[in-house]
């Protein structure tokens, strides 16, 4: 996808990977950035900084209504949206024994808000011909998340949606991709700075951002911002038993 002349939301905009990608698309050319995030001061924040193709909106990704809302608002008022960036996120640790509230939380945000933004939009894109969905998941939702049973398994159902998506609207001109980053230097990191998510270093929101306009320059449905990931994907799946041996030690590592 070139991204000059496009129209982008950008959810989770105030901060982090977010922020990091609204900036850029407007870098590349963006015709409207969208900068939508709970935080209505820091998505104000991001717009200001990003400059007069970008607008702040404040939206709770956690409500379908307020996703429809942005949906029809941006469409409303500059067009329809090429690109949606399903970005917003939220992670804590724990395991089963998170209350029922806590995982009803991090299941609406980690993966209904995905599903809510297909739901709106899907149908409109393929109406006029194609669109393209980016959706942030996680390396957790290719392997695990040691010490996070809730995040492990929301990022898993987010990749999982992702692939369903790229299956079954691709032939009506549907175009996802997944981004899958390890450790990210961002307020959901701060004070892990040597947690396993680091385990491969940990980089800058910006970073992440040059690789999404490489991936999203490609068409990658899977856009990996640690190229080791890759790696750990194939040894799962040529031997998940030692996969599993292996990633005990890393949890009695980190958590035993």
């Amino acid at each position: 996808m070139d991204l000059k002349d496009k129209i982008i939301v950008v959810t989770g905009a105030a901060s982090g990977i977010g922020r990091a990608l609204a900036l850029r698309f407007v870098q590349e050319g963006a015709r409207f950035v969208a900068c939508a995030d709970l935080n209505a001061d820091g998505a104000a924040s991001t717009a200001a900084a990003a400059g007069k193709t970008a607008r702040a909106f404040a939206c709770d990704v956690s409500r379908e209504d307020e996703i429809k809302n942005l949906i029809d608002t941006v469409e409303r008022e500059a067009g329809p949206i090429d690109l949606f960036c399903s970005n917003a996120g939220i992670g804590f640790g724990g395991g089963a024994e998170a209350s029922n509230a806590s995982w009803q939380r991090i299941w609406d945000i980690n993966v209904m808000a995905h599903v809510w933004a297909a739901r709106h939009l899907v149908p409109r894109m393929a109406a006029r011909g194609g669109g393209y969905l980016l959706n942030t998941a996680s390396a957790a939702g290719l392997l695990s998340q040691i010490g996070s049973a809730p995040y492990a398994v929301t990022k898993h159902a987010a990749v999982g949606l992702a692939e369903w998506l790229a299956i079954s609207h691709g032939d009506a001109g549907i175009k996802v991709s997944v981004l899958c980053p390890q450790a990210v230097r961002t307020a959901m990191t701060a004070g892990n700075e040597d947690g396993v998510a680091s385990i491969d270093g940990m980089i800058e929101p910006e970073a992440v951002a040059d690789v999404v306009v490489a991936g999203l320059a490609k068409e990658e449905f899977l856009i990996l911002p640690h190229p080791e990931v890759l790696d750990y994907m194939r040894r799962k799946t040529a031997d998940y038993g030692r996969w599993i041996g292996g990633m005990r030690k890393l949890n009695r590592r980190f958590h035993g």
